[in-house]
């Protein structure tokens, strides 16, 4: 009985995968599109599939080029069919019309890529989180050849660690703590990123030399006690993330924006207080939410109770007399991911999201 249970069950479970797999057509989907210049093939996928995370299975075959990946502007893409049935974009051939005039197209442009790597190259190449404990075992700036801190490029300073000659280092100040605001856990700190700089001289600090830096890259002052990184000058930016819906279990807040601003749209970054404690991995996709607005039956009729008088709102600000529906406003992709709190880029959004704003799996 347990063994037809337990059959019954997985064969369900599958067949949700299959459904969460599955292509689905949007019923307005165009039947061709020419790309512009600033699209994403997330953007495009979008166009036409519900699911756009499942981009590359729209892609998966294209005749006329040797890289399905490499879409420029100007391209023409058609929608058309497999022997299964099954939707696929590939690059049409416009119809050419006879003119007197000599048409030119420039070659000189670059493909798109999945999504906007400039938006997140800077967070992919230098931490941005830290916990309490991470910071605690980081070597940092002890003085300078200055005796004072400074703003401008060009100077040395000095690291109460064993620094590798001719590596890239990043130099960080602590920033402001990362809290829960459900739980009120302390998830980490922001680290602020103020210079950059390599290391000239090793040092030996088993006899107090300090190692030394040569400061090539100020952000921002620099000061003693500013914690120094390692940073790889070479590390190569994925053009392609592997893309999928998240856990079903997973949810979570929107809990800061890197801009600090209170409301934040398509291609900004936001972090969510989800990370590898809750199985999240860079590339989810997770679903923006949030509550409708409450409301009130008051003797003028419904009104939102931040609107009404504190009288209506005998009971606490929380009152409400309907459970409001939760409505999906956007979407996020993660791309960073740290013990409890993940970086994540905003690739949709029908209005402004905010902080709180819940993240759930699409």
């Amino acid at each position: 009985m347990l063994i037809r249970i337990f059959s019954l069950i997985l064969g369900i479970f599958m067949s949700l995968s299959l459904l969460a797999n599955e292509l689905t057509l949007k019923p307005d989907a165009p039947k061709s599109y020419i790309v512009k210049k600033g699209d994403t093939l997330w953007d495009i996928s979008g166009i036409f599939l519900n699911q756009a995370w499942l981009w590359p299975k729209l892609w998966r075959l294209n005749p006329e080029i040797n890289n399905p990946h490499l879409i420029y502007p100007g391209d023409e893409l058609r929608l058309v069919f497999d022997a299964q049935g099954q939707p696929m974009l590939v690059k049409g051939k416009p119809e050419l019309k006879w003119s007197p005039k000599v048409r030119q197209q420039s070659k000189n442009q670059m493909p798109i890529n999945t999504l906007p790597l400039q938006a997140i190259a800077p967070y992919i190449r230098y931490d941005s989180v830290k916990t309490l404990a991470d910071l605690e075992h980081l070597p940092y700036i002890i003085g300078s050849d200055k005796g004072y801190k400074s703003s401008l490029d060009g100077f040395k300073a000095y690291v109460n660690n064993d620094l590798i000659i001719g590596q890239s280092y990043a130099i960080y100040h602590k920033g402001s703590a990362i809290v829960d605001p459900v739980t009120a856990e302390n998830l980490g700190y922001n680290i602020v990123l103020v210079g950059t700089g390599k290391a000239v001289e090793r040092g030996d600090i088993s006899k107090k030399l300090p190692s030394t830096l040569y400061i090539d890259g100020v952000k921002r002052e620099i000061h003693s006690g500013a914690f120094v990184v390692p940073v790889n000058d070479e590390q190569q930016y994925p053009a392609v993330f592997t893309m999928r819906a998240s856990a079903k279990n997973t949810k979570g807040l929107i809990i800061s924006s890197v801009t600090k601003l209170r409301e934040f749209a398509k291609f900004d970054v936001v972090m969510i207080n989800q990370g590898t404690k809750q199985a999240v991995q860079a590339g989810d996709v997770l679903t923006v939410s949030r509550k409708s607005p409450a409301v009130l039956n008051t003797d003028s009729g419904p009104e939102y109770t931040h609107n009404t008088s504190r009288w209506n709102r005998i009971g606490g600000d929380n009152r409400a007399d309907y459970d409001m529906p939760t409505e999906n406003i956007g979407q996020v992709m993660v791309f960073k991911v740290y013990d409890s709190v993940s970086m994540a880029l905003v690739i949709r959004s029908e209005k402004a999201l905010r902080v709180l704003d819940g993240v759930i799996a699409p």
